[in-house]
């Protein structure tokens, strides 16, 4: 995808004052490298509140985050990694950020009540997702078939919108407020979590709860499906990540792996969590303001990564290189390399 550069608005204040930053010039030059980046370390910095999500685009050129301060920044991965784009049109925080399978639309949701889609490559909002009665906390769209999104607020609904159709095609009506959602690979069913503790499986054929899956003991925060589509990864303020066999087969107690060393606080941010593209990592943030990655296999911690100063509200691999983002409520995006796995 080539990456059209637009100049920013002279308008928004501090958010404007971008800065690209090399990170420790005293590491030598000896130290091997393991990817592409100009620094084994880039911070990214000029959002004006807590960053709340990022998210690398399938080329793995560029990484969007957006940020309380209403804004989505889309940032170079080469060199100096500026910002090249702001994207305006929330009217208060940005909660998440996806890109679509093709990497040409950004999927935002805010809490403002809506959701919008945004064109990747000029900036100009192509679509409002109008419905929810809340904030809303978290959107996914499909990996495959038709332009689907799914999204959770705290209205206690999660929503199916269409892109090519106006307004939401279907609500799955929950007890409590929905604070994480994701779709099956096939993109046949959804899977939501909340305060409630409970991760729902929803077929959309039939608009009904498909499967529970019980285990966490306290608010889900964030979820993922892994690349090749067996397993749904779930974080919770309960400070453990979870593993879950979707597989049609799988044994009854379905929570395959556990991982500990994260946390949560007092600040109960959305913690979101991520999977590596070959599936042999996982990762996630922390309220220690620490991004920590885990050995899928093993269940070791593979990294836990300083730097950042507040809690750490995402951390997502990079599809290609190994190298991950993480995003806090410092108001900072790092980008950091890390040692490639084994094949």
């Amino acid at each position: 995808m080539e990456l059209v550069k637009r100049p920013l608005d002279d308008d928004d204040n501090n958010a404007l004052v971008i800065k690209r930053q090399k990170m420790d010039p005293r590491i030598p030059a000896s130290v091997k490298r393991t990817s592409s980046l100009e620094s084994p370390t880039m911070l990214l910095t000029g959002h004006a509140s807590m960053v709340t999500g990022c998210k690398f685009n399938p080329e793995g050129s560029a990484v969007a985050s957006c940020s309380h301060d209403k804004h989505v920044f889309l940032w170079n991965v080469q060199g100096e990694c500026e910002n090249y784009m702001m994207i305006k049109g929330h009217k208060l925080a940005v909660t998440d950020v996806h890109w679509t399978t093709d990497g040409q639309t950004l999927v935002t949701s805010g809490a403002d009540k809506t959701l919008r889609a945004f064109d990747a490559l000029t900036s100009k909002q192509i679509k409002k997702m109008v419905g929810h009665s809340s904030f809303v906390n978290a959107c996914c769209p499909a990996r495959r078939g038709p332009q689907l999104i799914v999204s959770g607020s705290d209205d206690g609904t999660a929503k199916l919108w269409d892109m090519r159709v106006k307004g939401c095609i279907q609500t799955f009506a929950e007890e409590y407020q929905v604070t994480s959602v994701a779709f099956a690979d096939a993109s046949d069913k959804v899977y939501t979590g909340g305060i409630d503790n409970t991760v729902r499986v929803w077929d959309l054929r039939k608009s009904e709860v498909f499967m529970k899956l019980e285990g966490h003991t306290d608010t889900i925060t964030g979820m993922r499906t892994s690349p090749d589509g067996s397993h749904l990864l779930t974080n919770s303020m309960d400070n453990t990540l979870r593993a879950w066999d979707m597989r049609p087969y799988a044994p009854q107690n379905r929570c395959v792996k556990l991982f500990t060393g994260h946390s949560h606080n007092f600040e109960k941010a959305l913690i979101k969590c991520d999977w590596s593209a070959d599936g042999k990592s996982v990762a996630c943030g922390s309220a220690d303001w620490a991004v920590y990655v885990w050995d899928f296999a093993t269940r070791n911690i593979r990294y836990k990564l300083p730097g950042h100063k507040g809690v750490v509200n995402e951390v997502a691999f990079h599809p290609k290189e190994p190298v991950v983002a993480s995003c806090s409520h410092d108001k900072t995006i790092f980008l950091g390399e890390i040692e490639a796995q084994p094949v």
